[in-house]
């Protein structure tokens, strides 16, 4: 039975790839780590108490921030299984964007996975084994007017993630990234009806995506052979 430590779990993909882990019944201890939403928290942890034979244990805090990493460790332990979630984006003229926005865009979603792979990789190598999965964007891939920062640091998430796993696959630990499209979460909540419709109308699978469709393809990467490491894999309907 595993250990497994989710950051940005209060909703959307983390809340529901957190119930895919415990319906499994793979296992006996999930952590939750939110940014801010102390409520949206709460409830993502009494969900997933509800739905599987685990302990569940919530912890809210800015990743970005090692010392508060730090602090997970010491307060829960060893992690067998880590998923990178925590993101935020913004939207406009990069022009627009002053220096302080970029930096707390960078810090949530890109040093975010330096702090937690520095705090719980060492742990992973004592024990020769572990998982790593880091939730991209296609836009990482192939970049979005007016996203320029958010495709950046998605960009660098993909970088880092083959480059670590390189680093770790002699001691036997995956290192992955799941690339979704478009997903129906409230960070795409600001698209107007319109702009929806007219995105959908790109996506030649026709639909946006859920949270619990991407968290089941997240949970796949998770199920999936040591050899498979290194990957960047892209869910988008074939959108892009």
């Amino acid at each position: 039975m595993s250990t497994l430590l989710i950051t940005g779990a209060s909703r959307g993909i983390g809340r529901a790839l957190a119930l895919e882990c415990a319906r499994s019944g793979r296992y006996s201890k999930i952590i939750l780590n939110g940014g801010s939403d102390a409520a949206a928290l709460e409830e993502t942890s009494r969900l997933v108490s509800r739905a599987g034979d685990l302990l569940c244990v919530s912890a809210l805090g800015d990743v970005g921030d090692l010392a508060f990493v730090e602090s997970l460790r010491a307060r829960f332990g060893p992690v067998n299984v880590l998923v990178n979630n925590a993101a935020v984006s913004w939207t406009g003229l990069l022009t627009d964007m002053n220096p302080a926005e970029w930096d707390a865009l960078i810090r949530t979603n890109l040093t975010s996975l330096y702090n937690t792979c520095h705090t719980f990789v060492p742990d992973m190598v004592s024990a020769g084994s572990g998982k790593i999965l880091n939730i991209s964007s296609v836009w990482g891939l192939c970049g979005a007017s007016c996203e320029v920062a958010y495709s950046a640091s998605k960009g660098a998430v993909n970088a880092f993630t083959r480059a670590l796993a390189r680093e770790l696959a002699p001691s036997h630990i995956q290192v992955n990234a799941l690339a979704p499209g478009i997903v129906d979460t409230r960070m795409n909540a600001r698209l107007s009806e319109k702009e929806t419709a007219e995105i959908v109308s790109q996506i030649p699978a026709g639909y946006i995506v859920s949270p619990e469709e991407a968290a089941a393809a997240a949970f796949r990467l998770l199920e999936m052979p040591e050899y498979f490491n290194g990957e960047v894999v892209r869910l988008d309907g074939c959108w892009t």
